[in-house]
């Protein structure tokens, strides 16, 4: 699943369906999950994250990118990945970012344990800076942890 339909989720829903995943983009702004944008992805969800993941019914064998960089839409984004135990949980953003964002995680009733799974800054550090290489860091980092709890 991918959260915030921005430049870097149209070409990681392209690579992770080559790999044979299922992709799914939520966003609640319309005009970053309109379809001429998200053609790609298997299922589309114009809704706030943790309305669509219920109605997805989100779970243990899920991974989810979450890369808005909208505080709105990724704080309980990650709260609700997290407490689904999702296989994989990444959010994008800067080590200062993500250091902003873990205090308000842990104000969200978020534990350490909870926050030890999260991959922020996403992705693997392949020092890539273009939305595609972006996305190949991303999904990398997803098959490597898919492989390393099989």
């Amino acid at each position: 699943m991918v959260v915030g339909a921005v430049h870097t989720a149209l070409p990681l829903v392209r690579m992770a369906r080559e790999l044979g995943f299922r992709t799914i983009v939520i966003d609640r702004r319309a005009t970053f999950a309109a379809e001429e944008r998200t053609h790609d992805a298997d299922e589309v969800h114009v809704a706030w994250p943790d309305d669509a993941f219920v109605t997805i019914g989100l779970g243990p064998r899920d991974s989810v990118a979450i890369l808005s960089h909208d505080a709105k839409l990724d704080e309980p984004a990650i709260v609700g990945a997290l407490r689904a135990k999702c296989r994989y949980v990444g959010a994008i953003g800067s080590r200062k970012t993500q250091a902003g964002r873990r205090e308000r995680l842990l104000a969200a009733g978020l534990t350490d344990a909870d926050l030890a799974r999260l991959h922020g800054p996403i992705g693997l550090p392949l020092g890539g800076r273009s939305p595609a290489e972006v996305a190949l860091a991303i999904l990398a980092e997803i098959v490597s942890e898919r492989h390393a709890q099989a």
